[in-house]
């Protein structure tokens, strides 16, 4: 029941227990119901009551959830698109991408020798020369050393690979295969009819090698003239973009690109100590035990550490096949004990600790990174795989920071782990 007339005149109201409770209405104050007196009601003024928002019916709420859904799954339509018209475009012009990306790597290598020469007054040109002709100097060698110890013990690992040829051939004679002799010579002949018979797709693999060989020779020779200049002219980059781009993006381009420039470094780093840490292990076990190019293999092993996971399983398994064929099957298993041993070091105590401090990504997300790109550009996919990965983990860390900052967000403490 109302009484009362226009705005701001005093106006008779009463309600039930139950409603002004649901509206809050009363707060420490006597209710009436429907049948009170009328005079006995407290007057009051519409100015004294708060709106109370009524409620929405569940189909209009829903509505509004659907159409901010359809909203964000357009965006990420056009985005995923966006992104694969980018992945199309790479793989067009993958082979002139190539050479700069891993001239930009090589270039956070060598970054603090040419630092070091320009702080000591040496000019710009003649530091990054320098030190190109040095990195060039140290590849030279670490060839020439490995190019006499492979051709020197080839033949002595040719004849071991035959002697373990025979004893397999035993092995299989006796249980529980008991294999013949004529069993094993027709499948001998049946693989030496198969290459026979690709005989000339082993020529033309053959020639196109040799166009390979060239064109590798031709990008190394790229990559050594960019990484000279960027060497020589790369601190002037981020400035001129300032100046280009305008203070508010240029500012926000050097800001990212600076941090892009340390995670990159820093993921060098980060592998050069694994990779070390793992051919001196390695290493050590291959020269007590005598196994034949243990040079070779520890060098390959420091190689192979800079394409995370895979690298090292595939220098593990070459280094237990040269063992096996070259001292025998108790020099296998010791070798494979050690480089399992130093694999678990390296993936459960010292990786992860280094990655999390420079480029902050889990394991899992490395190991589907570097099996993605070698799927899809090789070798070179997969040494360029976590790289890429760690440049856009910073873009997004980056993009996430700027949106909190416009949102007037807090930073957010650590999410805390619960055990069940």
């Amino acid at each position: 029941m109302q009484a009362g007339g226009a705005s701001g005149n005093p106006t008779w109201r009463w309600a039930t227990a139950s409603r002004a409770a649901a509206r809050g209405l009363c707060d420490n104050a006597a209710v009436t119901n429907d049948a009170a007196d009328p005079g006995s009601a407290t007057p009051t003024t519409d100015d004294d009551f708060t709106a109370v928002p009524q409620a929405r019916d569940r189909l209009q709420v829903m509505g509004d959830w659907l159409a901010s859904a359809a909203r964000v799954s357009g965006q990420i339509i056009v985005v995923a698109l966006l992104l694969w018209v980018l992945g199309t475009i790479l793989g067009k012009v993958w082979s002139g991408v190539l050479p700069v990306a891993l001239a930009l790597l090589f270039a956070t290598v060598l970054w603090p020798a040419v630092s070091f020469l320009r702080r000591h007054g040496i000019a710009d040109s003649v530091a990054a020369g320098l030190v190109t002709v040095g990195g060039i100097l140290v590849m030279i060698g670490v060839v020439a050393g490995i190019v006499p110890s492979v051709v020197g013990q080839a033949d002595d690992l040719g004849r071991k690979a035959a002697d373990g040829i025979t004893q397999a051939k035993n092995w299989l004679k006796g249980p529980p295969f008991n294999i013949g002799d004529d069993q094993i010579s027709k499948a001998l002949d049946a693989i030496q009819k198969k290459v026979e018979s690709s005989a000339g797709s082993i020529a033309q693999s053959a020639v196109s090698g040799v166009s390979t060989a060239t064109s590798t020779l031709m990008m190394v020779f790229t990559i050594l003239i960019l990484v000279f200049f960027f060497l020589k002219d790369g601190p002037k980059f981020l400035p001129w973009l300032r100046r280009t781009a305008g203070d508010r993006a240029g500012g926000h381009l050097a800001d990212l690109l600076g941090r892009i420039w340390t995670t990159l470094s820093g993921f060098i780093r980060t592998q050069a100590i694994v990779s070390f840490v793992d051919a001196v292990f390695i290493g050590a076990a291959l020269f007590i035990l005598g196994v034949p190019l243990a040079g070779v293999l520890t060098v390959l092993t420091f190689i192979a550490g800079f394409v995370p996971i895979v690298g090292a399983v595939v220098a593990g398994a070459l280094a237990v096949l040269v063992a096996l064929v070259g001292k025998g099957w108790v020099a296998a298993v010791v070798m494979l004990v050690v480089i399992l041993a130093v694999q678990q070091l390296e993936g459960n105590v010292l990786q992860p600790w280094l990655q999390a401090k420079v480029m902050q990504l889990h394991a899992a997300i490395v190991l589907l990174a570097v099996m993605l790109g070698g799927s899809m550009f090789g070798i070179s996919g997969a040494f360029l795989a976590v790289p890429v990965v760690a440049t856009v983990a910073v873009i997004l860390r980056y993009a996430n920071e700027q949106l909190a900052r416009k949102a007037g967000e807090r930073p957010l403490p650590e999410a805390e782990v619960i055990e069940v």
